[in-house]
């Protein structure tokens, strides 16, 4: 039995550590092709932070190890950057 208890502890704990925040290095590398705010939505979600300034907006993915930040035009994703995390 504590075998079994052992097992399923750490079968939860891998869980747990899947569910994590994704690196900002899974971010890039999961919107390398994304072109419009749709596409980018939809391949990381919503995202953590979006600020808009007249026709421009920054949207900010926080990664477990920074952050990814994306500036759009429009409907156009324009740049990506990665960082360390923006502290408040």
């Amino acid at each position: 039995m504590n075998k079994f208890v052992r097992a399923l502890a750490i079968g939860m704990l891998l869980v747990l550590a899947a569910c994590g925040k994704p690196t900002k290095e899974e971010l890039v590398r999961k919107s390398e092709n994304v072109k419009t705010k749709a596409e980018l939505e939809a391949v990381l979600g919503r995202a953590d932070d979006i600020t808009k300034v007249g026709p421009l907006e920054t949207w900010r993915y926080k990664g477990s190890n920074g952050d990814v930040l994306f500036i759009i035009t429009g409907d156009t994703v324009q740049l990506q950057a990665a960082g360390p995390s923006k502290s408040k």
